[in-house]
C-alpha cells in the first residue's frame, strides 16, 4: 500500500495533510479516487499520478487542491 507516499511528502505538506498511521488508508483511498484507479493498485496509481499531476505546475496545483478537499471531509 501507498508505495508512492514517500514521493509525495512535499505535496502533502502543501495540501496541509499530515499522514499518520491512523489516516494513511483514508488518504490512500482518496488518492486512488482522485486518479481513478482501483484501490490498492499502487503501481497504476503512481503511474497515473506521474502522468496526470506531477508533469506540470498546473497538475500539481490540481492535486493539492483535490487533496485539501478530500482532507476537509
Amino acid at each position: 500500500m501507498s508505495c508512492y507516499f514517500r514521493h509525495l511528502k512535499e505535496i502533502f505538506a502543501e495540501a496541509g495533510v499530515e499522514v499518520t498511521p491512523a489516516n494513511k488508508h483514508d488518504i490512500d483511498r482518496a488518492i486512488h479516487g482522485i486518479v481513478g484507479t482501483t484501490y490498492k493498485d499502487c503501481p497504476a496509481t503512481w503511474k497515473a499520478l506521474k502522468a496526470e499531476f506531477l508533469v506540470s505546475d498546473k497538475g500539481r496545483r490540481d492535486l493539492v487542491r483535490r487533496l485539501k478537499k478530500s482532507a476537509a471531509k
